[in-house]
């Protein structure tokens, strides 16, 4: 993306905010809060925990298989 481009988003993202306010930050901000507080919302980022967490056992498990591979390898010169 063209940087000129990308200053005048982010230039218009920051007037469009403060224009906004802090009032209508605080209800974007309690929103949030609101959401991410949910039971299902909650459920949801557990049960996504759960599968990184499983996933990355499954990695760390094959990294040490390759690497007791690499390790029994004679050495070549």
């Amino acid at each position: 993306m063209n940087k000129l481009v990308l200053l005048a988003v982010f230039a218009l993202g920051y007037v469009l905010g403060a224009r906004a306010g802090r009032k209508r930050y605080e209800q974007i901000r309690a929103k949030a809060q609101q959401l991410w507080n949910d039971d299902h919302v909650q459920s949801a980022v557990h049960g996504a925990g759960e599968i990184v967490g499983s996933a990355a056992d499954k990695v760390g498990e094959k990294a040490g298989d390759v690497l007791g591979k690499v390790r029994s390898k004679p050495k070549t010169a």
